[in-house]
């Protein structure tokens, strides 16, 4: 075998030099070589040699694999900041968890590196090095004391949290009615959390939209007179169950003023994903001016032409103006319907043309609400309408 391999190399280099020198037995295309300074690169026909000499890749061909892993990765870490990521906190109980949560992916990510090494170095660096001794104590060690060591840590550590974080309020004391499928806001109740038939009366009312006083440790008594829903404000803190039947006790402690995203995080029917309403952080004195305009009634005239509609179609059954005659407590309380950010409960923002959309064609916009749709009325009473609900500021 060896002298074989000799003949065919011998032979191999003969063809090559007889082409080389301009022989009729192959034929050849020159190529000018990826070094300037050396010789030109041959590439011989299949059809009439066997010798092939490939050109050395360029450099772009091998970065352009890292192009699409590049887009991927500043893809992921654009979400990581935004009014409703839980990795860009804003309150302490969010900053809590987020902390949490890079020390357990970083721990991650270094035992995968581990495991991952060490299988390469005991199947491919050093096979059958080590004896069956050697494999139980690393399954004992590594299998066993280190988890149970690591899990205990992060236990204790999630476990001291807890009185931190539950600890009590010194702001307001907000009440929340998680209803199919909009947020029933009162500022400055009284009350406690639980087993209760409904959540306290009284206070301001509002909808949608949550004010919080930064650096106040505020609490919310959070429930629902309908299914099970669940308050989450990702930036801020983690989420509570709203139970019919029940008052569950939430203090939340925001650190940044700005504007923040809440969301249902409980499916509770056809609107769940349509749920969502703005927490707006301010300064302790801002948040008591708010308070303060919204106790006051609505600065509406009796006889507006959009009032008058709102009446005659009986829109005050279900929703309150105070300062008027409409008295309903079906629906949100609509006194200061137009300083809110959005409508329908972070549906769509707030405009007239988005009001006459929703009071026209409801269940296009959110399908499965309480609220029929008024489409039969004439395109200038919804928009009457829609103007008059523009000044409730």
């Amino acid at each position: 075998m060896p002298r074989h391999r000799r003949l065919e190399s011998s032979q191999l280099r003969s063809d090559h030099l007889a082409t080389r020198a301009g022989g009729d037995n192959c034929s050849c295309n020159e190529r000018p070589s990826a070094n300037p300074n050396g010789p030109p690169l041959l590439q011989f026909s299949p059809a009439r040699s066997s010798i092939l000499i490939p050109s050395e890749p360029r450099a772009d061909e091998n970065s352009r694999p890292a192009l699409p892993w590049l887009v991927a990765v500043c893809a992921g870490l654009s979400g990581c900041t935004s009014p409703q990521s839980a990795l860009d906190p804003a309150g302490v109980e969010a900053q809590s968890v987020a902390t949490l949560f890079w020390v357990m992916l970083v721990g991650a990510v270094l035992i995968w590196v581990a495991v991952i090494g060490l299988s390469v170095f005991a199947t491919k660096i050093r096979p059958g090095a080590y004896g069956e001794k050697a494999g139980l104590r690393l399954i004992i060690w590594g299998g066993c004391v280190f988890p149970v060591v690591v899990l205990t840590a992060l236990l204790v550590w999630g476990l001291q949290m807890m009185p931190v974080l539950r600890a009590e309020a010194n702001g307001p004391t907000i009440a929340v009615s998680a209803e199919r499928f909009w947020w029933r806001v009162a500022y400055d109740v009284e009350g406690e959390s639980g087993v209760a038939r409904s959540l306290p009366e009284g206070g301001v009312p509002s909808a949608n939209e949550i004010w919080l006083p930064v650096g106040q440790r505020s609490e919310f008594l959070i429930g629902s007179p309908d299914v099970i829903h669940s308050l989450w404000i990702p930036s801020i803190a983690g989420k509570m169950d709203a139970i019919p039947g029940r008052v569950n006790r939430l203090v939340v402690e925001p650190t940044k003023p700005g504007v923040y995203n809440g969301v249902c995080a409980e499916f509770c029917g056809d609107a769940h994903a349509q749920m969502a309403l703005r927490v707006v952080v301010v300064s302790p004195e801002e948040y008591d001016a708010y308070v303060a305009r919204q106790s006051e009634p609505a600065s509406v005239g009796a006889e507006d032409e959009g009032f008058r509609r709102f009446m005659e179609n009986g829109c005050d059954a279900c929703h309150t103006v105070r300062g008027t005659a409409a008295n309903g407590r079906v629906g949100p309380d609509l006194t200061h319907l137009a300083s809110r950010r959005t409508i329908a409960a972070g549906t769509l923002p707030m405009s007239p043309e988005n009001l006459a959309t929703f009071v026209g064609f409801t269940h296009r916009v959110k399908p499965g609400v309480q609220m029929p749709g008024y489409g039969m009325l004439a395109e200038d009473e919804i928009a009457a309408i829609a103007g008059w609900l523009e000044t409730l500021q």
